[in-house]
């Protein structure tokens, strides 16, 4: 594998059964799962469940913190030591620290401060300014494949013995004798199917203040978060946590897919999984590559969780993040 890493995707098809990871809320009794409208490679229109990039990267995110706390060479901020949601917004001692400070002199002292703020991205809004740090880690929706994805709801019942009468008395049919014995009724929906993954990390980032075009950090910090980062990823796919889990912990049935890794200024293809042929787009954008830039980008295609595993770990301890030089840098 090539040693310093510029850019990494995942291209994925992930098969799972019977979860309910994402969610768009409630009526009544009853919880309404997310669906998308999307357009398959045969160009028609489907609605298929899906699962939002945020919740993707907020699984990520949360392997990542736990992968960070403790260690002295990848420091956290006051707010992410908590996992605040605010992250460094929350850290007073960084508000107070940023006052009369140019926003390139914000973003430098966040990248030294906190390891996860660097990886995550933020929007600094400590001290009354508005000051963004983009991600490197970017998710795409996963989008359930047409036709090979399902939704159903579920009955469920749940012993309420304060339930009153006149409470039990307004349900119907089934729900009513379920009512009559003093328990509360709720419909869960789970789905099952094949899930196209896409995601993309720019490692070349990691410590670099976009607006300096200058790393903030040393190179043993970037290699430490770096290292963090692969680590989180494969944690994510590992255990996808989300919403019911504590019921409808998913079926992990097969996952399989291409990493792509690139080595030099030259993007890591992606090509969305919805197309059945995703692998070989990305073998021919891969040979096309070669033809400029030989050697920049290399594809793992895995077969199994198994297989992926292997490709990441290879990856944490044989590579390290590319290192951007730009002149005036």
């Amino acid at each position: 594998m090539s040693s310093n890493i510029y850019a990494l995707s995942i291209s994925a098809q992930a098969t799972l059964d019977m979860h309910s990871l994402n969610n768009e809320g409630g009526e009544g009794n009853q919880i309404t799962t997310r669906m998308v409208n999307i357009v398959g490679e045969d160009r028609r229109m489907y609605n298929v469940n899906a699962i939002s990039g945020d919740m993707l990267k907020h699984i990520q995110a949360e392997h990542l913190f736990r992968l960070l706390s403790g260690r002295q060479d990848a420091p956290l901020c006051a707010g992410c030591r908590e996992f605040n949601a605010n992250r460094i917004s929350a850290d007073v001692e960084y508000g107070k620290a940023i006052g009369g400070k140019s926003d390139a002199e914000a973003i430098s002292l966040l990248l030294q401060r906190c390891a996860l703020d660097d990886l995550a991205g933020n929007l600094i809004t400590a001290g009354k300014r508005s000051i963004p740090r983009k991600s490197v880690a970017e998710f795409s929706w996963v989008v359930g494949l047409p036709d090979l994805t399902t939704t159903d709801s579920y009955f469920h019942v749940k012993y309420a013995s304060e339930r009153s009468a006149g409470a039990r008395a307004a349900e119907k049919g089934e729900e009513q004798r379920a009512a009559n014995l003093g328990q509360a009724i709720f419909h869960r929906p789970a789905s099952s199917g094949v899930y196209a993954v896409v995601a993309n990390f720019e490692m070349a980032r990691i410590g670099f203040n976009d607006i300096t075009q200058t790393y903030a950090v040393d190179e043993a910090q970037r290699r430490a978060r770096y290292r963090a980062l692969l680590e989180s990823i494969l944690y994510a796919f590992i255990e996808p946590n989300g919403a019911m889990r504590g019921t409808q912990n998913p079926h992990i049935v097969d996952f399989q897919g291409v990493v792509a890794v690139s080595s030099g200024v030259a993007p890591a293809p992606t090509m969305s999984p919805i197309n059945s042929h995703y692998r070989e787009q990305l073998r021919g954008v891969q040979e096309a590559l070669e033809r400029m830039r030989p050697g920049a980008v290399a594809l793992h295609e895995f077969d199994s969780l198994a297989q992926f595993s292997q490709v990441m770990t290879e990856l944490v301890e044989t590579t390290a993040p590319y290192t951007l030089s730009y002149r005036g840098a």
